[in-house]
């Protein structure tokens, strides 16, 4: 199964047990929660969600992924573009009570499942967890005009 984060939502359970694929790409500053952090558009990210099982046997489904985030240097508030290459290995739960077992009995992280899921909230949820609070050029950068570095 293919599909694009603009597509319906999809059953994670089922995508597990079919080990089947859903992906696509987005525009990072497309994404409303990435609004503050995104210093505009021109930067994309390709994900991949792919259904599995983890070592356990678990249902779980892995998101990658794999782009260019243009973000806001915080020293001299130029436009920095960073790297994204992230997979996450997340563990799904039927209900609340689920989620609290799985939880406790693994590192992993643990997604609420038991309705279907949105690929572009999981996509936006991961790039939350995995762009730099505070980004800045490697090296030195210059200062912006008429303002002393931070």
């Amino acid at each position: 199964m293919h599909g694009r984060a603009q597509d319906r939502r999809f059953d994670a359970f089922r995508l597990a047990a079919s080990r089947g694929v859903f992906s696509g790409r987005v525009d990072p500053s497309a994404l409303p929660r990435l609004d503050d952090r995104v210093a505009g558009p021109g930067g994309y990210v390709d994900w991949t969600i792919h259904g599995c099982t983890d070592a356990d046997g678990r249902p779980a489904i892995s998101v990658a992924l794999d782009g260019e985030v243009p973000l806001t240097c915080q020293r001299c508030l130029g436009t920095v573009s960073e790297r994204v290459e992230q997979s996450t290995l997340l563990l799904l739960a039927r209900d609340e009570a689920d989620l609290v077992r799985l939880d406790e009995a693994s590192e992993r992280e643990v997604v609420l499942a038991g309705e279907p899921l949105d690929p572009a909230a999981l996509v936006e949820d991961e790039l939350l967890l995995t762009l730099p609070f505070a980004p800045r050029h490697e090296g030195d950068c210059a200062a912006p005009e008429g303002g002393a570095e931070r």
